[in-house]
This record gives C-alpha cells, structure tokens and sequence, in this order.
C-alpha cells in the first residue's frame, strides 16, 4: 500500500499520526526513566588515584620533587633516624611535611577525568617540570623501588565539608588529567621541607637584649618586667635622645618568630671578623641565652645561634638552650633581608641628630 493510498483514508491518517505520537511518547518516558535513574545512583563512587599507595605509606623511604625552581630528595636516614635534605648537607626535613605528603598522596580520591589532549596540560599546570608548570613528586622505598608519581597542578575550591580541596592532577607518564580530592599540599620550594622549629622564643619572655653592631657602637635593650610595653635604650649618646620611646623594640624581638630561608654548614662562612658580623645576645626573664651572630654576605644575611643559661635560671630554660644548641650547632640560616637588617641596626639609627642650638646660644 503507498502512503498516498494510506493518508487518503482518514481513519488510517489519524491512526498513523497517533502511533507516531505513541512512539515518542515511549522515547521520552523512557528517556525520563533513564535520567531519573542515573540521578538517583548520584555520582560514581570516589576510588583511589594511587591504588594500594596507602598500604604502603610506612614503605615510603624518599619523596623525590621537581618544579620550575629545581629538584632535590627528602630521605630518610636509619642511622639518624629521622628525614633529611641531601642537598642541604643533611639538614634535618620537616618531619610534619613529609607526614602531610605520604599520607596526602595515599589520601587522593577521584572525582572525574579532565583534559587528555598534552597540549591542554598547560592550562591545568600540569605540564612537565622543570620546563612546566607542574610539580612532579615521586615516592619510592628504601630499596629504591618507586611506589608512585604524580604531576599535580591548580586547585580549585570543591564545597568539601571536611575541607579537602580539588586538585588537578595526573599520573607519570600518561597525558590523561583528573580532578581528585585532595588534602595534598604540592610543595615545590627546598625551603619548605626544612625543619624550621630552631628557636621559639615569644616577646613577652625577653627581657634584656645587648648588640654589638658590626663596626658600630655596643648599646642594650632592655625592660624591667614583661608587663613593661616597650625596651629602654642605653647608652644615650650625648645630645641624641631616642627617635621614639618604641625605636628599639623590633631589634629587642629580633629573635622572636625566628625564620630562616636557607641553610649551609657553618664553616661555610666566616663569622669571626667584627667588622662585618654583628652579636646579638637575648636573655629571657626565666635565664635563657641565646647569642646569634650575623654576617651579611652581599645581599644575603646568615646567622649561627648557640644557647645557654644564666642565674638565676629555671628547668625549662635549661631544657630550651639544650634544644636549641643540638637542633642549631654547626649550621649556619639565611635571614629573611628585613631580618637580617634588623639583627645587624645600629645605635646610631636608633637615635636623633642633636638638636640644633637655640638662636643667641653658642
């Protein structure tokens, strides 16, 4: 039968128009039923980015990282028993940010792929290092044996409760990117993995500091109780009262909240020339001393520090300068440059020009 004969009956018209109708119906019912479906299974479940990674994190004896700024191994050393920085002479690691990292990798959780295209990395940061923005950070046990690697990149805020982030990662060696969850925290500077807890001395526990400048004059800084706000100069050169009563009290808390950027041997500088290093010895209210010298080494500030106690001193105070002087001998630390300035003032920028002699006065 042709469609000219079957349209020209119009029951059979209308019979035909209504199981197209039907038909699409159906499709969209069944479409809906579909939707419905994948809506109510949600998202597929999270897997591991590193399968089995986390039975191994115990394993985990080198964290190998390359970025942009260069590369460098943070091991663990069994005769020490601690982590190190080979680079560094051996410096104690931060053992607080190798946790972080083995059990971060361990941690990743897939949330969907991205980009496979290599030449879309790029937009992620997850192109290779060092010519790339990426931050390769591979693991391996004490045999040598590699247990991962990954390339992470850009993270992105996820709404996670927790308060986990995304991170946009990928394997090594492979162009296909994914989205994970993330409480991985890529850290691509050597200076980061260094142990920084050296000193820790708050400003409400000092209370005397004495420096002698390089090639300037010796004065003190001091106050008599930690209620006191701010720390007396002395001496006063003649005719040069203090630029302000608060002039000192940032090179009295010089040691406070101290901070270094880099590490070497300590033989590898010289601090024995008065005319190029300053010392700056800070006494606590409970006996603890600490004496600090510091060179200036072209732009760079480099600091040695060694501890001890003075009577009347306390058991704490003991315990701190033993710390200090096991966690400090033998290492020289790069300042900060608004540190090292600090550490190095001398008296002379602390006090005004005399003032000039009133008019008919000699």
């Amino acid at each position: 039968m042709s469609l000219d004969t079957l349209f020209a009956d119009p029951r059979r018209r209308n019979l035909a128009v209504l199981a197209v109708v039907a038909l699409v119906c159906l499709l969209l019912a069944m479409g809906a039923v579909w939707r419905q479906s994948a809506l109510s299974a949600g998202p597929p479940a999270p897997t591991e980015f590193l399968p089995g990674l986390a039975a191994k994190v115990g394993s985990i004896a080198r964290i190998h990282v390359v970025s942009k700024t260069g590369a460098f191994d943070v091991v663990f050393d069994p005769v020490k028993g601690g982590w190190i920085v080979p680079q560094r002479d051996d410096y104690p690691a931060s053992y607080e940010l190798v946790q972080r990292t083995r059990v971060g990798l361990a941690a990743l959780q897939t949330i969907e792929p991205k980009t496979a295209r290599a030449d879309w990395l790029h937009y992620v940061n997850l192109d290779t290092p060092p010519a790339g923005d990426g931050v390769l950070i591979s693991v391996a046990d004490d045999k040598g044996r590699e247990l991962a690697a990954v390339v992470a990149g850009k993270s992105e805020d996820i709404g996670d409760p927790a308060g986990a982030a995304g991170l946009f990662v990928r394997r090594v060696g492979e162009n296909q990117s994914w989205l994970v969850r993330s409480v991985l925290d890529p850290r691509a500077a050597l200076s980061d993995w260094l142990e920084k807890h050296v000193v820790e001395i708050d400003r409400s526990q000092i209370q005397e500091v004495d420096v002698d400048p390089a090639g300037g004059a010796s004065y003190t800084l001091s106050r008599t109780k930690p209620s006191d706000p701010d720390f007396a100069l002395a001496p006063l050169p003649g005719g040069k009262p203090p630029a302000d009563p608060a002039i000192g009290d940032g090179v009295a808390a010089a040691l406070a909240d101290f901070g270094f950027d880099d590490v070497t041997r300590a033989q590898n500088l010289d601090f024995n020339d008065p005319a190029t290093t300053t010392r700056l010895i800070t006494r606590t209210f409970d006996g603890l001393r600490v004496t600090a010298h510091v060179t200036q080494r072209g732009t760079e500030y480099w600091a040695t520090l060694s501890a001890e106690t003075a009577a009347p001193s306390t058991t704490d105070a003991a315990a701190k300068a033993a710390q200090i002087n096991a966690r400090a001998s033998g290492w020289a630390y790069k300042l900060p440059a608004y540190k090292g300035q600090l550490f190095m003032t001398t008296l002379d920028s602390l006090t005004k020009p005399p003032s000039a002699p009133a008019p008919g006065q000699p």
